[in-house]
Formats: C-alpha cells, sequence, structure tokens
C-alpha cells in the first residue's frame, strides 16, 4: 500500500498497513513535507522526490501504483482531483468512493468487489488531507479495517 504520507487519507492508510504488516511505501515531496510539517520517520519506505511540488509526489504514486483508490465525502478538487486525473490518463485501474453518498457497508463491499477484480499487487491510496475533511482519517482507517475483517470472514467460510 502506497500513498503521499500527506494528512487525512494518505496517512490513514499508511497507518492501517503498518498495524497490520502490509508493506507501505510511497513518493513524498522533497523535505517530507506535508501540511503539518515533516512528515515523521515512522512512515517509512517513503522516498523523497527531487521536487517540493506535491503533484510530482501524486503522479509517481499513480504510475508506481497498480491501481488507485481515492475515498472523499464529496466531490474532488485538488490534489485528489489531480490523481484522480492522472490514473486516467495512464489507464491505471481507479476507484473513487463518495462517502457522502454511499454508507459505510455500501463502501466496503464495492471496495471488496473492485480489489477482487482488480488484484492490485500495489495499492495506491489518495483523498484529501485532514485540514478538508477532520473526520476522513477515522472513515478510510474504518473502510480498510472492515474490507479486511470481511477477507478474513471470507476465508474463513471457505474452509473445510
Amino acid at each position: 500500500m502506497i500513498s503521499g504520507g500527506q494528512t487525512g487519507v494518505d496517512r490513514a492508510a499508511l497507518d492501517f498497513a503498518s498495524e497490520n504488516e502490509i508493506e507501505t511505501g510511497g513518493f513524498v515531496p522533497r523535505g517530507r513535507v506535508a501540511e503539518d510539517g515533516r512528515i515523521l520517520d515512522k512512515y517509512q519506505n517513503l522516498t523523497e522526490t527531487d521536487s517540493s511540488d506535491p503533484a510530482v509526489r501524486t503522479e509517481k504514486n499513480v504510475l508506481a501504483g497498480d491501481a488507485t483508490l481515492i475515498v472523499s465525502k464529496g466531490e474532488l478538487h485538488g490534489g485528489t482531483l489531480l490523481t484522480m486525473e492522472l490514473a486516467e490518463k495512464y489507464k491505471k485501474p481507479l476507484l473513487h468512493l463518495d462517502l457522502s453518498v454511499m454508507n459505510s457497508d455500501a463502501a466496503t463491499v464495492k471496495l471488496v468487489e473492485w480489489l477482487d477484480k482488480v488484484k492490485p499487487a500495489v495499492l495506491n491510496v489518495a483523498g484529501p488531507r485532514a485540514s478538508e475533511d477532520p473526520d476522513i482519517y477515522c472513515s478510510v482507517r474504518n473502510l480498510l479495517q472492515d474490507v479486511l475483517d470481511s477477507e478474513i470472514e471470507d476465508q474463513h467460510r471457505s474452509l473445510p
């Protein structure tokens, strides 16, 4: 699982992955810059780009991922919109979950089905930063946990 290390969705994905022993990585702006200052060293395997422009890391993450998941609550703008545009430009599988128009159960089902279909080895996760949506971190963490729990339940059901 990769992301750009920004607050909000990016950090939720990195924290979830680390806590569940899923390999993490991704590209970040030069200086490990985020809206809350320098991205902490606890977020390992993040590669600084040669540029402090966040658009550079966004493009590199889209290209490095086999697929991109965008989670938001409402219309996309800024870097999140750029992520979608770049995924479309490079013809990368893309799923946008707008949590303002679907409940968490529907989002979980849609994400599980998409992951089963696309089967990305490297998933780029993106979305708004915390200053744009203070609750998005928790929403994404819960969504990813629900997906993991669903996968575990499916594995148990298929055991003899």
